[in-house]
């Protein structure tokens, strides 16, 4: 069975975009979905002289394109979608509420919903509580952990994963086959060669 990593941060709408259409893919190629939430902040960190996430370098007319396409894939998909006034947010709590939560894909959603859906500002506490109470989660509880030692380690671990397998943005997966080489696509616009590796994974498996 091919297993199929998400890598994303829920601060990247196109993460978002793809955090909708993710599991239907999965689910078509038999393939085992891992969802791998990470800092994308950090990645940059890690790439960039200046740390700074390359839309900060985007000429306006690229900006505008890059707005119209997210409103393109979501009319596309016939998902929810508005750019929230203020974007970008921290989200430090958020992601590491999300590798708190014993739910990691319900939480997942729920604070892509939150940030993509609602417009919410996911960097306080407070409104990531509410968003993960939302799906039938504690989040007080939740949010209180976001704290503890191991969840920052979890969290920062995966970062680290995703900057040693190549990761370079977000969303990014990471199609592994056994013996095969594994495989990094980066962008919902690459779901369909997504699952092009995936069903050669199945057919090879």
């Amino acid at each position: 069975m091919p297993t199929l990593h998400f890598f994303y941060d829920v601060v990247c709408p196109f993460a978002y975009l793809a955090s909708t259409q993710v599991e239907r893919v999965a689910a078509a190629h038999r393939a085992e979905l891992r969802w791998r939430p990470f800092l994308l902040g950090g990645v940059f960190r890690h790439l960039y002289a200046d740390g700074r996430a390359p839309t900060e370098h985007m000429s306006p007319a690229k900006a505008r394109h890059n707005l119209l396409d997210m409103h393109r894939w979501a009319e596309l998909w016939k998902v929810p979608f508005a750019m929230p006034v203020g974007h970008p947010f921290r989200t430090v709590t958020a992601m590491r509420a999300v590798v708190a939560a014993p739910d990691v894909v319900r939480a997942s959603h729920a604070l892509f919903r939150a940030y993509w859906v609602s417009g919410l500002d996911v960097s306080k506490a407070d409104v990531v509580a509410t968003a993960l109470d939302d799906v039938g989660l504690d989040g007080a509880a939740i949010v209180a952990r976001t704290n503890d030692a191991d969840i920052k380690d979890r969290l920062r671990l995966v970062t680290d994963e995703a900057i040693e397998a190549g990761v370079f943005g977000a969303p990014a997966f990471l199609v592994e086959r056994e013996g095969w080489t594994s495989e990094i696509f980066w962008g919902q616009d690459r779901l369909a060669l997504v699952e092009d590796a995936l069903l050669r994974g199945r057919d090879a498996a």
